[in-house]
């Protein structure tokens, strides 16, 4: 599946991804750090790309109506730093595949994984 990170996300989720055998690219390759979320959405709906991010904003249903768009992951770690977010990222891929999150909204935390579909 092709997938988009946000910003705050790095080099060890991108790998991740990859030993899971999605294609990956960040926004900040693109050059967009720092860019508006509307900006940003924009990139992540034109190339189609299942977008994975630690912002809240992209939690808004009202905003990012399920089945309107690639798919929104949300990790909402417990801890702070990137082993925490990594722990959250694994936990999610060995329980789904992203194929079937495509076009949900998916927050998880190290103990649940909420699916909005």
């Amino acid at each position: 599946m092709k997938v988009k990170l946000d910003e705050n996300l790095g080099l060890l989720h991108v790998a991740i991804l990859k030993e899971y055998g999605h294609e990956v690219d960040r926004v900040t390759d693109e050059g967009l750090s720092g860019s508006s979320d509307n900006a940003i959405w924009e990139k992540v709906c034109a190339a189609k790309r299942f977008f994975i991010t630690l912002d809240t904003d992209f939690s808004d249903i009202r905003k990012f109506p399920p089945k309107s768009h690639p798919g929104i992951l949300l990790l909402r770690p417990k801890g702070k730093g990137k082993f925490a977010v990594e722990r959250v990222l694994r936990k999610v891929l060995k329980d789904y595949s992203l194929d079937l999150l495509s076009g949900c909204l998916t927050v998880a935390d190290e103990e649940f994984t909420r699916i909005r579909s």
